[in-house]
């Protein structure tokens, strides 16, 4: 009986309070570790038991390993149908708080990274980039068109350009000295642009108020990418195009150490995966090959 081995999964006061946690956020083992303040041994012990289960997903990224509770079938439905149980044991509500603190000293941390490389910006792109003109082979990709998003805009180097395929555009981004940076290089003429400071999770733009909209290499920052592709769709009219320029799977560690990367990467497939289930269909992927053997890809979608 399936439901008896998520029972026998859950017989534990350790294991229920993971799997709240999971529920709600996805996080590297040593996240957890911090967050539930036991030896990373004993957690993987216990993360071990609740995968084999079936209630947990883990995700390799690289030499790194994070955990979520399952998204789909049997196992997923499980966990949704004792969640209510959840919500009165004040013990896994104060867990729900210590992982949203967790949640949001990891967004400051990622801001404050940015803030402190946003003069150097340009210049560490190009060390990754080398001679790939990456600007140039996004705004191949793009027609016409009447209102264009940059996310996660950074020093507006590719904004520069989207502007002038598009009647008005929008750079949004986070860090607040990204976009000074990005005032510099508008100071002289700001026409037809805005810069708006703003989460890629909660975007400062209109329902179905864009035509286009465009993250380039930012996907591999976030915690969540399927959360900010599904504010895309939100903010995109129907028809609208998504375009993702970033890194092809890849196993550079040093890339992880030295830029704050979170993901190592999306093969083709992840990329097809997260974008129909927020809503999109994926038109064409370009690839472009980088220095250090690593791949780049543009991936162009439609809303559906």
């Amino acid at each position: 009986m399936i439901c008896l081995t998520y029972f026998k999964a859950l017989a534990d006061e350790t294991r229920i309070r993971l799997l709240n946690i999971l529920m709600h956020h996805e996080l590297s083992v040593n996240e957890i570790v911090a967050l539930m303040g036991m030896g990373q041994s004993r957690i993987s012990r216990h993360l071990k038991v609740l995968t084999d289960s079936g209630l947990l997903e883990c995700r390799r990224d690289g030499a790194w390993a994070f955990y979520s509770v399952v998204s789909e079938n049997d196992a997923s439905r499980f966990a949704d149908s004792i969640r209510p149980l959840f919500q009165s044991e004040q013990r896994l509500a104060d867990d729900l708080e210590n992982v949203s603190r967790l949640v949001r000293e990891r967004s400051l941390n990622s801001r404050n990274f940015f803030n402190s490389i946003a003069s150097e910006w340009n210049y560490l792109q190009q060390k990754v980039l080398g001679a790939f003109d990456l600007n140039r082979a996004i705004l191949d990709c793009i027609g016409q068109c009447r209102f264009a998003v940059d996310l996660g805009c950074g020093t507006g180097g590719l904004l520069a350009g989207l502007r002038k395929k598009a009647g008005f555009a929008v750079g949004v981004d986070s860090s607040r000295k990204m976009l000074d940076q990005a005032e510099k290089l508008f100071l002289e003429d700001k026409e037809n642009l805005e810069l708006r400071l703003g989460e890629l999770e909660h975007l400062p733009v209109g329902n179905s108020e864009a035509d286009l909209a465009v993250i380039s290499m930012v996907m591999h920052h976030l915690a969540d990418p399927e959360k900010v592709a599904t504010e895309v769709a939100r903010i995109l009219k129907p028809g609208g195009i998504f375009i993702i320029a970033d890194f092809e799977k890849h196993t550079n560690e040093e890339m992880r150490k030295k830029y704050g990367d979170r993901w190592l990467g999306f093969s083709k497939d992840e990329i097809r995966t997260l974008l129909n289930h927020s809503g999109f269909e994926v038109q064409e992927i370009k690839t472009f090959q980088l220095k250090q053997s690593i791949n780049l890809n543009i991936t162009i979608a439609g809303k559906k």
